[in-house]
């Protein structure tokens, strides 16, 4: 494949799936400048859904190289001639070569996409977190992060009216880990938009909590600090605007939940992680050859689970919506609850009708209010 990846590539198109199971059916390939860089977008289509990352020159030959074991077809679009590749269980190419059929495609509209925080953007807390370098290059192995901590911010940017100007704005996030998001949290609100916050961020690992204390230190980030505790145990503030919660395990999503929720808290973010309370109590008859098989009933025991808070945030007061945080091929857990204060309590009949369809009784979120 290496032959066919230089400066007259126009396309590749990989397509005729080996096996039904592989998820992503099609796969497109554009050489793209971004930053006057040469690099390779790559498109996969799975659920007629397309997801997109960009690749070098030897990360495009070795995907390609991989994708033969994959697909029998690759159509190849260059300058001079079309390509029809087509590839033996073994691994044998067959390659037929035709007439061009595509004019030479100009590379310049390939635009990098708008993110809260460029690339070539010197920022504080990425170069300090070693996501950037110096100059504000993204490393190549953080690029992922890059993008993540971009998407959180483009939500967040979704839901920064609901927080008042002209006070102290507080903000709790519970579980922050080594709080990537946390910092990119308080640039964005103070360093962009110009907020005066309290920004806590809490986790269970000392070490943790400690090199994002000597970070914020070094930073000068004068609003944001970090405790070492437990979410159920937290006190000590009568009233926060916004609480996140990011990938906590388990029922600390719901505690999370429920202490917005005491708070009035203006939004809440939460991207729960795993869940394991309702593994073991959901049931229902119609659906039981689902909930035989632990994988799928894990998946669905999920889905029923963030299904639940978010009806039973709606009937508190709450507008509630789920959306994809980060690409599913990053991590399975990518469904992200956002909730904000609307102060119209729905009935709580679609919840309780909800709870009944699964049999569901003696729930964390309602034992604990």
């Amino acid at each position: 494949m290496e032959k066919f990846i230089n400066e007259k590539l126009i396309e590749i198109v990989i397509s005729n799936r080996r096996k039904k199971s592989l998820e992503v059916e099609k796969v497109k390939v554009v050489p793209v400048i971004i930053k006057e860089e040469l690099l390779y977008q790559v498109e996969y289509i799975r659920d007629n859904k397309a997801y997109h990352e960009n690749l070098d020159k030897d990360d495009i030959i070795t995907r390609l190289n991989e994708y033969k074991n994959d697909y029998k077809q690759f159509n190849i679009y260059s300058e001079d001639s079309d390509y029809q590749v087509l590839v033996s269980k073994k691994g044998d190419m067959n390659i037929k070569k035709g007439k061009a059929s595509r004019d030479k495609r100009s590379l310049s509209h390939n635009k990098e996409k708008a993110y809260v925080i460029s690339e070539g953007e010197k920022c504080d807390f990425l170069i300090e977190l070693g996501v950037m370098d110096k100059e504000g290059k993204v490393y190549k192995k953080k690029y992922d992060k890059f993008r993540q901590i971009n998407k959180y911010l483009e939500i967040v940017k979704t839901v920064v009216d609901k927080l008042e100007k002209g006070r102290t704005i507080n903000i709790i996030d519970f579980g922050c880990g080594k709080s990537y998001l946390t910092f990119g949290l308080y640039y964005y609100l103070v360093k962009i938009l110009g907020y005066d916050v309290n920004i806590m961020g809490l986790d269970l690992k000392k070490d943790v909590i400690n090199l994002c204390n000597d970070v914020t230190k070094k930073l000068k980030y004068e609003g944001l600090r970090f405790i070492n505790g437990d979410i159920n145990e937290f006190e000590g503030i009568d009233k926060v605007d916004m609480v996140v919660t990011l990938h906590a395990c388990n029922n600390a999503t719901d505690a999370a939940i429920l202490k917005a929720i005491r708070w009035d808290a203006e939004v809440i973010l939460t991207v729960p992680c795993c869940q394991h309370e309702f593994l073991g109590k959901i049931e229902n008859e119609a659906l039981a050859p689902m909930l035989k098989h632990g994988i799928v009933k894990e998946k669905l025991s999920s889905l029923v689970t963030d299904t639940l808070r978010s009806l039973y945030l709606e009937k508190e007061g709450y507008k509630v919506d789920m959306m994809e945080f980060i690409d599913i091929t990053h991590t399975p857990k990518n469904i992200l609850i956002r909730a904000t204060k609307n102060n119209k309590k729905v009935s709580s009949k679609e919840y309780e009708a909800f709870k009944a369809t699964w049999n569901l009784k003696d729930i964390f979120i309602e034992k604990n209010i």
